[in-house]
């Protein structure tokens, strides 16, 4: 059976999890420049340290701990630890040439944490999934990085196609399940993952894997970065026929309560939600609790909007375990039923 098949399966009978925040976790095991430079980059010639995707690399037992740890809790699906595994991101470490290699190393790295827990627990290894993370990047298409001159771009469409293009080649033979376009706040970037998706497949003649997008609501305006209402991104990324679409990162669960609820309201496929824990305090630290973040998408489960539900920034194997607890007493969101043209 297809991933895509049992995954649809499974989300015809209950809430999956998705696991929480890969950084959170890192952070506490304290990495030093050390650590993240292991031995092969012992002599690289600027700082590396805050490149959590090297870690893969240079320690994936600590990546592996983390995927572990998540699957503990309850998450059905793991993200790889791949955010920023494009050669446009690692150009900030001057890493770019490690693009793929990254995007494969994390893909294996996960596969083996879900294939070693399925076997611990007895289980079904086609119950858990691995999706390979794909991250925003931090150059856009749609915004000028010098307010001086906001009709520049410090990238152009094929570049950033051509990036992602990369870094799926990577996480596919690296074994992942699902492509997950995430933290999304432009749109155009997010149309040029989908696009590089669409090529990769199409050029190798492999059957697609499924595909789940998440975009982020910024503030209270209930606007991408990139000034796009929720119905509007929705609109615009609905072409690529993901398996869901979701919302993740850049507010608390209670922040983003009505646009879940929207979301879920225009949506004809499935629905995430992986907040924040919360906002952030004045030292940019998550402190909502596992049970008040598990408390608040229970209302999302109550009223029928999701089909997906984990943790983004601030959110530890706690607050997951709390969240799948919980999701146990809720049915999940029914696909609507699309009237014939």
């Amino acid at each position: 059976m297809s991933a895509e098949k049992k995954l649809r399966e499974l989300l015809a009978q209950r809430i999956l999890i998705i696991d929480g925040a890969m950084g959170t976790m890192i952070q506490r095991h304290k990495p030093t420049e050390e650590v993240y430079r292991g031995e092969r980059f012992k002599n690289w010639h600027s700082d590396v340290k805050g490149n959590n995707d090297l870690l893969c690399l240079t320690a994936p037992e600590i990546i592996k701990s983390i995927h572990r740890e998540y699957l503990e809790a309850g998450a059905d699906i793991v993200e790889t630890n791949t955010f920023s595994s494009t050669a446009i991101a690692q150009a900030d470490y001057d890493m770019q040439a490690l693009a793929y290699e990254l995007n494969v190393a994390a893909a294996r790295i996960a596969k083996e944490a879900v294939t070693e827990y399925c076997a611990a627990h007895n289980i079904p290894a086609n119950t858990k999934f691995v999706a390979g993370a794909i991250g925003p990047m931090n150059k856009t298409l749609s915004l000028s990085p010098d307010v001086n001159n906001p009709g520049y771009r410090a990238v152009t469409f094929d570049e950033v196609a051509d990036a992602y293009y990369e870094q799926v080649k990577g996480l596919v033979d690296g074994g992942v399940d699902i492509l997950l376009v995430e933290t999304i706040f432009d749109t155009l970037n997010a149309k040029a993952a989908i696009y590089a998706i669409n090529k990769y497949f199409r050029d190798t003649k492999q059957e697609q894997l499924p595909v789940m997008i998440s975009g982020t609501i910024t503030d209270a305006s209930g606007r991408t970065l990139s000034g796009q209402t929720l119905e509007a991104f929705y609109i615009s990324v609905m072409h690529a026929d993901p398996i869901s679409i979701g919302l993740n990162c850049a507010l608390g669960a209670r922040e983003m309560r009505p646009h879940v609820e929207e979301l879920s309201r225009i949506a004809s496929c499935y629905v995430s939600a992986y907040p924040n824990a919360g906002l952030p305090n004045a030292m940019g630290e998550y402190d909502e609790s596992p049970e008040h973040t598990a408390a608040i998408i229970s209302e999302f489960a109550k009223e029928g909007w999701v089909n997906l539900v984990g943790g983004c920034c601030g959110t530890t194997p706690d607050h997951i375990h709390a969240i799948a607890n919980a999701m146990k007493q809720y049915k999940p969101r029914q696909l609507p039923v699309l009237e014939e043209a």
